[in-house]
């Protein structure tokens, strides 16, 4: 059986899912050692039905929203159920991509464990101990527990709740192990990088100047007030109401390795114009986005650092 990367997605982050794609093929000098399927979710009726449905997030009741931008979250946890719970795997979300070569993570020695990730960054990690399930390395024989449909329905019969199940919190420990944070890079490019992933959503390269369409957390374990207020602005204002509009990223290096990649995409016949004016219209990629593609550097061939990151 070839290894597998699996690549989360929904209709709004399909951009960035098929760069996320094309990233991992062009950085991998053994890209026909493994296989990448694009998760949708479009192809799993079970998110479309409970659509406008309460569900359990962090304690609250939320509402169901297949538009959200993070819908296709519950995903994370569908690889060993399609690889027959057989193999070596790798989960990622669309705003991730590999300047390294997959296979380094792919073939490593798992010593026994079931998952392989890395801690969240910020109080989630701490004071949660929250893993950060963006990106992780499975051992499918040893996650036959993982059905995804029931669990995903267990949090709208609150038995199950949101948070717990995408921190891995739900998982015995014993069975986690970490591997460098170099692996799942939180908005850090160095050359010590193997996946960016451009994790701050308001700073998305591709969404600059676009109305934000995802939902803030509404419980702050450290100061209890913002919750409150979060939660009035919903319910006065809307799931969207005065959250503003996403801004530019602040390394202009993460901003060119994006758009790097998805010129050759272009180039490549993989993404078209007319695909790009298409998301566009439906806000989901940036309105300038041909301008910025004009004024992108070229990135350095496959085996190289794609950029000089020396002032970074």
């Amino acid at each position: 059986m070839k290894h597998s990367v699996f690549i989360q997605t929904n209709h709004k982050q399909i951009v960035g899912a098929l760069v996320a794609e094309y990233a991992l093929r062009r950085n991998s000098p053994q890209a026909d050692q493994f296989d990448v399927h694009i998760m949708h979710t479009r192809d799993y009726p079970f998110f479309k039905e409970r659509e406008g449905q309460l569900y359990l997030r962090d304690g609250v009741k939320r509402t169901w929203l297949n538009d959200d931008l993070q819908s296709f979250t519950p995903t994370r946890f569908m690889p060993p159920e399609l690889m027959g719970y057989q193999g070596h795997a790798v989960v990622i979300d669309p705003d991730i991509f590999a300047v390294g070569d997959i296979m380094e993570l792919l073939t490593r020695d798992m010593q026994g464990k079931a998952v392989m990730c890395r801690r969240r960054s910020g109080p989630k990690g701490i004071v949660d101990r929250c893993f950060a399930s963006s990106v992780m390395l499975l051992d499918c024989a040893k996650l036959g527990h993982w059905k995804v449909e029931q669990a995903f329905n267990e949090m709208f019969e609150f038995k199950r709740d949101y948070m717990p199940w995408i921190c891995l919190r739900m998982e015995d420990r014993e069975t986690i192990g970490l591997f460098e944070p170099e692996w799942n890079d939180f908005d850090k490019l160095t050359p010590q990088t193997k996946m960016l992933h451009v994790t701050r959503r308001k700073t998305q390269p591709w969404k600059a100047g676009l109305p934000i369409d995802w939902r803030p957390a509404e419980r702050f374990r450290l100061f209890p007030p913002v919750a409150w207020v979060m939660r009035a602005r919903r319910h006065l204002f809307g799931e969207y109401g005065l959250l503003g509009n996403y801004k530019e990223h602040p390394d202009r290096n993460q901003t060119n390795l994006f758009f790097g990649l998805l010129k050759e995409c272009i180039n490549e016949g993989l993404v078209s114009e007319d695909m790009l004016r298409e998301e566009m219209r439906h806000n989901h990629v940036r309105h300038d986005a041909l301008e910025v593609l004009d004024r992108t550097p070229d990135l350095a061939p496959p085996g190289n650092p794609p950029l000089n990151l020396s002032a970074a």
